[in-house]
């Protein structure tokens, strides 16, 4: 098994989840309502969690001194490799709610997919995870059937976000060269059938409210697993590692 193979792809898990956690942290104080703010804080801490598994075995494999912390809060933006998707803004609620659906269907099959693999502590870390994230799942699923089914102006404002997102689902549906072939190599199962998954589950939600699941989306020359991304990773980073490298010795 090729070590820089598995260490990119626990990245990816783990930095599309620390990710996602801090943009859900940018939501706190400013969340539609007290009991949707909490219900965002919870899932922003439980994908903290997960992603501070994910680079826990990061870590060891590496095995060069780092510790999770370290690869959270000293790697720069090209050494990331978060899924486009999640590094976008949280815009209104329904683009909130739009871009965790996409990401929560994904996760979940991911997930349940990785408690197959022939890795023990990839099985370990994905069973505990994947009890949260079907939370996660069933909850922005049915946020996305209020939008819909709700007023005229939500409905359009879903519609929107939809349009808007759509674009970096790419990531979604194409499975990246490093999950190909860490299959080849038979640590993880079909990437592929995660991707048919993540389509079937977006378009049983959508198909319960009238929506018209769009086309696959076209590839774009970015890439968030080989750690391009857009502008908007360099300044989440630029915040959230501020303290760490202002002051790298710093204890609690």
């Amino acid at each position: 098994m090729s070590k820089d193979s598995l260490v990119n792809y626990l990245l990816h898990l783990g930095d599309s989840a620390l990710i996602t956690g801090q943009r859900l942290c940018e939501l706190c104080g400013r969340a539609p309502a007290l009991e949707e703010e909490i219900a965002l804080m919870n899932i922003g801490l439980d994908l903290v969690g997960q992603a501070r598994n994910w680079m826990d075995y990061a870590a060891e494999v590496v095995n060069d001194g780092r510790s999770a912390d370290d690869l959270a809060f000293r790697r720069d933006e090209r050494a990331y490799r978060n899924l486009l998707l999640v590094e976008q803004h949280n815009g209104d609620y329904a683009v909130t709610t739009c871009k965790l659906f996409f990401y929560d269907v994904w996760h979940y099959h991911t997930l349940q997919s990785l408690t197959n693999s022939n890795d023990k502590r990839i099985v370990a870390i994905a069973a505990k995870a994947l009890k949260e994230v079907s939370y996660h799942l069933r909850r922005s699923s049915e946020w996305v059937k209020r939008f819909a089914d709700g007023t005229e102006e939500s409905r359009k404002r879903l519609l929107v976000a939809i349009n808007d997102l759509w674009r970096f689902t790419y990531e979604l549906e194409h499975p990246n060269e490093t999950a190909k072939q860490l299959y080849a190599e038979g640590v993880i199962t079909d990437p592929q059938q995660v991707a048919n998954n993540w389509r079937k589950t977006v378009t049983e939600v959508f198909t319960s409210v009238d929506i018209k699941t769009p086309e696959p989306a076209k590839y774009m020359y970015l890439d968030g697993s080989e750690g391009m991304h857009t502008e908007l990773l360099g300044i989440i980073l630029a915040e959230m590692q501020f303290l760490p490298r202002a002051y790298p010795d710093a204890v609690w």
